[in-house]
């Protein structure tokens, strides 16, 4: 630990007592690297503030040392976002002690949360009062509103109610000088220049610690019911989308699943059934919804929107949720597919977006070229195609030395996925954001003037380099090494 560091730690623990500092490297150890196990990295020290006003403090005096903090919530990031370097001249700081619920407004519609909040706990609170929170993904039980606001989350509901970006009404967040953003009136019409709160989301705590932040509720579910439904093609699921959203604007999720992931799903996670009797080349996972009483019920739904999509040739096959239990049963499968997938051995995994109708054929022909230009590999591509956003994986030949296949080929294999990407006009990262992971392609494949404009803003909020360094965007060295 450098003697700024050390004087940092004292000065925290004499004023905030034992709860808000720990240097014992076991209790550390576990937050020292991603969840996917690809980023390790060293900090001598974890602050837990449990307050918006200790977090303040604890930036401000960073500032005056010069030392340089990681923010994290749930590290359950992607790209290695919350993950400190391996030399150990950051410090880390978790939010996780600040989990209050603030405050639930059901006439309002939106609620006041904490940073540190657990989002299935957010969940919870919400249907108490009749209310919910549309966003949701696999690691609900364990990813935190302020580390979801920070990467502006997607998840499998965007397809209706849009990424974080479009459910966050306010923010409350410290700034690198230690200055506190207070923006949580969750004003509908805002025109006092450039939005802060919007700048802050996505930023991957660069620029700012998000504490609170006010989100937007919507009635609760009532009932739901989903399809599995067999199809032949990426473009006939697409079709099928198109049908559907002309008759209703109650599908939430429309996920897509090679036949060769379900494979995988059912091989290796215990308690999963194919939901259909034959092999298809591809299923769509689509959930349905009511929120008010006295409408349609969802099953009675799917199954009228359904019969077009069987006359026009579009579904090989379907079945529909007769129970609660199955709808879950149907979203085992999907939320599995990770899991699933790290027991296969070393992969690339790429959360892409391309424009939606460009996105079928995109899915077929990237794996079609990433197989033809490295020999025994295997590429698929699933997720939300109603948002022209799939997680495309390439998988490493079988006997493969995990380390050194990600540090050449796995390289060489991004590389040439994000150029197909680029090529059709999309983005690199649909809803993980950049973290360490991807900051060089970020640079190699974006226009000058975009990553000029980054730094710009970086160096304008944060000119020493303190909040989060190495992530999303560098800066100069000297900025980088205060």
């Amino acid at each position: 630990m450098t003697p700024a560091q050390q004087q940092l730690v004292d000065t925290v623990l004499e004023r905030f007592g034992a709860k808000a500092v720990t240097t014992d490297a076991r209790e550390i150890a576990p937050w020292e690297s991603d969840w996917r196990g690809r980023y390790h990295g060293s900090a001598p020290a974890l602050f837990s503030p449990g307050s918006t006003a200790e977090v303040a403090e604890i930036i401000r005096l960073a500032g005056e040392l010069g030392v340089k903090i990681v923010p994290q919530g749930g590290n359950t990031g992607m790209v290695g976002g919350a993950t400190p370097s391996e030399d150990g001249s950051a410090l880390l700081l978790s939010t996780r002690r600040m989990n209050a619920i603030r405050s639930i407004d059901p006439v309002g519609n939106v609620a006041v949360v904490e940073a540190g909040v657990i989002l299935a706990n957010f969940h919870n609170a919400a249907l108490e009062q009749g209310r919910r929170f549309p966003l949701t993904l696999g690691a609900k039980g364990s990813a935190t509103i302020g580390g979801l606001v920070s990467t502006n989350a997607g998840g499998t509901q965007v397809l209706r109610f849009g990424n974080m970006r479009h459910l966050v009404a306010g923010l409350e967040a410290v700034l690198p000088d230690g200055s506190i953003y207070e923006g949580l009136t969750p004003l509908k019409k805002d025109n006092r220049g450039y939005d802060l709160t919007q700048l802050l989301i996505g930023a991957e705590g660069t620029i700012g610690i998000v504490t609170a932040a006010t989100l937007q509720l919507h009635p609760a579910i009532l009932e739901r019911a989903a399809a599995w439904v067999g199809v032949a093609s990426p473009e006939d699921a697409l079709r099928m989308l198109r049908l559907m959203e002309a008759r209703t604007n109650t599908i939430e999720s429309f996920e897509i699943i090679p036949g060769e992931i379900l494979r995988h799903v059912l091989d290796h996670i215990p308690g999963t059934r194919s939901p259909l009797a034959g092999e298809h080349a591809w299923h769509v996972l689509i959930e349905s919804v009511a929120t008010e009483a006295g409408a349609e019920p969802p099953a009675a739904l799917l199954g009228q929107l359904l019969e077009p999509v069987f006359e026009s040739g579009l579904a090989e096959d379907a079945v529909i949720s007769s129970s609660e239990a199955q709808v879950e049963a149907f979203w085992h499968i999907r939320d599995s597919i990770s899991e699933a997938e790290r027991a296969l051995g070393p992969a690339m995994q790429h959360d892409i977006s391309v424009p939606v109708d460009k996105m079928p054929g995109f899915m077929v022909k990237a794996a079609e070229a990433a197989e033809r230009r490295f020999p025994g590999v295997t590429a698929t591509g699933f997720g939300h195609l109603g948002d022209g956003n799939v997680h495309f994986h390439v998988r490493a030949p079988a006997g493969v030395d995990r380390d050194s296949w990600y540090a050449g080929d796995g390289k060489a294999v991004s590389r040439f996925v994000y150029d197909m990407v680029v090529a059709e006009g999309g983005s690199i990262s649909a809803e993980h954001g950049i973290g360490q992971m991807k900051r060089d392609e970020l640079v190699r494949l974006s226009p000058p003037q975009r990553i000029a404009a980054l730094k710009a803003i970086k160096m304008a909020l944060d000119p020493r380099g303190i909040l989060n360094p190495g992530k999303l965007v560098a800066l100069a060295p000297e900025a980088d090494n205060p």
